[in-house]
């Protein structure tokens, strides 16, 4: 296992500093992008990392778009070694990119978020208790939280730069993007689809996930995260109830943990965050590392990442 790393500093161009993700410019044609173990909630990034949280979050990527054969994605590596031996200036960085780095082909973004849910969880929920509907269409009555939907459902959203994304229609979609919604949406289904089997096989739950495109060459590719923890809500099979918040297999404990002092008055909810325990911390590596080992059937080793 890897020490946390909360912020890098490479040789490179610097294209943006996300809530988790630090990417640099390589050249016209490619990115570096580096999941650090920054860890956020409620829109607030907190002071403390989670350890091998980045590496998870990199390598499970990086083995969905291994299983992926039919759609063209954006990675070009995820292995260290490699890296540097394609960017020598980066030789020195070796050990902090080991697990964590992805050398990526760049892409003119779609600034959608793909969201596909098959039960009604999160914002979902929320948008369902106030209108009766799921991104601006109709469900039945008195459907239960977390029930599982009729069939999975393409629930787009705005891509927000801070705070919350916005939930979207399918018909906003298209009018935001043109004909291209129609194939995101097409792929973005594929995608969950073939991720419930995997998930399923697991003894796990994809209630929903998000997925990223760009354009390329005049050609569609997914891009960014592919069905991690941070961008799918996971849930064990064996005790999912319907009624409920199923316990998912990400930061929930940082959720429950901030959410428990803001009902006791002890944090207003903005930046700074308050100091996070370390049973805290260490439930939350050890979620990540569960998702991982579930969903691929091996243990997390970034010794010869690939």
């Amino acid at each position: 296992m890897s020490d946390p790393i909360s912020t890098t500093s490479l040789p490179l161009p610097v294209l943006r500093h996300g809530k988790v993700r630090d990417v640099y410019e390589v050249d016209a044609d490619r990115i570096l992008i580096v999941a650090t173990d920054r860890v956020s909630a409620f829109d607030v990034v907190l002071d403390q990392p989670v350890p091998n949280k980045g590496a998870v979050l990199t390598q499970l990527t990086a083995w969905w778009l291994g299983q992926i054969r039919d759609i063209p994605h954006h990675m070009i590596s995820a292995d260290a070694s490699e890296i540097v031996s394609l960017l020598p200036s980066l030789a020195p960085y070796r050990e902090a990119l080991r697990g964590r780095a992805m050398l990526s082909r760049r892409a003119n973004v779609f600034p959608v978020e793909c969201v596909v849910r098959a039960y009604l969880s999160g914002s979902g929920w929320k948008d369902y208790l106030a209108t009766g509907k799921l991104a601006g269409e109709p469900l039945p009555a008195g459907m239960l939280e977390s029930a599982a939907l009729p069939e999975p459902r393409f629930t787009p959203a705005t891509k927000a730069e801070s705070g919350h994304d916005e939930n979207i229609s399918r018909a906003e979609t298209r009018a935001r993007l043109g004909d291209v919604a129609d194939q995101l949406e097409q792929l973005s289904l594929q995608l969950f689809r073939f991720g419930s089997r995997v998930a399923e096989n697991a003894g796990l739950i994809l209630a929903d996930t998000k997925f990223e495109f760009g354009e390329r060459d005049g050609q569609v590719i997914l891009i960014d995260e592919v069905m991690t923890p941070d961008s799918s809500r996971f849930w064990a099979r064996d005790s999912y109830r319907a009624g409920t918040t199923p316990p998912s297999f990400d930061k929930q404990p940082l959720r429950d943990y901030l959410q428990r002092l803001r009902n006791e008055g002890k944090w207003n909810g903005e930046a700074p965050g308050p100091h996070i325990p370390a049973d805290v911390i260490t439930a939350m590596t050890n979620r990540y590392l569960e998702a991982y080992k579930r969903l691929t059937g091996s243990s997390l080793s970034i010794g010869s990442a690939t």
